[in-house]
């Protein structure tokens, strides 16, 4: 994009130039003041285009760099968030996923109690969890019952885990599906289901 980029620490995409389309709403029309006939000298349109450009490219970079403050909005800022959290930082991994990654750190950050270890799941899965104990066996369960199936970057989601967790509790998961009776009160008729596949069906919301 500009100067704050380093090498190796942005995804290929970005180290493309900011495009026209991407300036214009920021663009100011440096002429709408002047008389019609001035609007319309070459040299004062040259001049508009050249200055309204920059001033555009100017306004645009403030709100990208304000963009890379939070998380939900920044982009190849993720790189600078990553490093402080010590993150690895994954290019291959998408926008949604590693941001995932960063607000779950961020919540996991403190002694660990049944709480951290819900809201960390949580931010990962997008939906409610619950934390069940089993202290005769020194172990919990996250079950996720806010999304049906097993949530995507489920194995960013346990190298987060072994993070916080204490060390000697263990863990499992449990997954919420769809069931049979829940796809005959939505009266799905068998060619329907033929047109689902199994993964499909099970995680069906109709």
């Amino acid at each position: 994009m500009y100067g704050t980029e380093q090498y190796g620490t942005t995804q290929y995409s970005q180290d493309q130039p900011v495009t026209d389309e991407e300036i214009k709403p920021y663009k100011p029309d440096l002429l709408y003041r002047l008389p019609p006939d001035l609007k319309n000298i070459p040299e004062f349109k040259a001049w508009n285009d050249v200055s309204s450009y920059e001033l555009g490219l100017s306004a645009w970079q403030e709100e990208d760099i304000l963009n890379q403050c939070f998380v939900d909005t920044a982009t190849w800022g993720l790189a600078f968030w990553e490093k402080v959290l010590e993150i690895a930082t994954d290019l291959n991994k998408s926008y949604e996923e590693r941001r995932e990654i960063i607000k779950a750190k961020l919540r996991g950050s403190g002694t660990t109690t049944t709480q951290m270890i819900k809201n960390t799941a949580e931010s990962f899965s997008g939906g409610e969890c619950n934390v069940i104990q089993h202290p005769e066996n020194y172990s919990f369960t996250i079950q996720f019952v806010g999304i049906k199936g097993i949530p995507k970057n489920m194995q960013a989601f346990k190298d987060m885990l072994e993070d916080i967790k204490p060390a000697h509790l263990a863990y499992d998961f449990k997954y919420t599906y769809t069931i049979w009776n829940f796809l005959k009160d939505k009266n799905l008729t068998v060619d329907q289901a033929k047109s689902n596949t199994w993964d499909s069906l099970k995680v069906y919301n109709g």
